[in-house]
């Protein structure tokens, strides 16, 4: 299993931008898939706690069934346009993909099932400094961070 820990031991600064992005608005949008094999997009708030990233479903929540039969997920922080003029600022926008485990009951909060991810791709998109290129940097466990360039 590939946790938050082991992406901020691999590549801190990026994790960093990344969870302060994640961390920057309450809520996020989670992907998930249907019975029928079709996308479900769902609100979902996350919490990144002791190295581990995690995030709930109320109980009989549609995104909670859908983890529950097939843990495969996909999170995306919340997006804010560049301001115009100033588009060098722009944070950019985060993404992280893996699987849901189970984690048991939330303990803290309302009731619901708790899920810990697996991770297996987190990916941020931003500007470079110029505000000119499109920049896409990602880390997997298994190729680690690469980053690459478009017009």
């Amino acid at each position: 299993m590939t946790t938050w820990r082991d992406v901020e031991e691999a590549a801190p600064d990026f994790a960093e931008r990344v969870r302060a992005l994640f961390e920057a608005h309450k809520h996020k949008t989670i992907a998930t898939l249907r019975a029928d094999g079709g996308p479900r997009i769902s609100g979902i708030e996350t919490v990144f706690d002791d190295g581990e990233l995690t995030f709930g479903s109320m109980p009989k929540a549609r995104k909670g069934a859908d983890l529950r039969r097939d843990p495969r997920f996909a999170l995306h922080s919340a997006t804010v346009d560049p301001v115009e003029g100033h588009e060098a600022q722009w944070p950019g926008e985060a993404k992280i993909a893996g699987r849901a485990v189970a984690a048991g009951a939330i303990t803290d909060g309302p009731d619901g099932d708790l899920f810990r991810a697996d991770i297996s791709e987190v990916v941020h998109t931003h500007l470079n400094p110029e505000a000119t290129l499109l920049v896409v940097e990602w880390w997997t466990p298994a190729e680690g961070l690469r980053r690459v360039e478009r017009e």
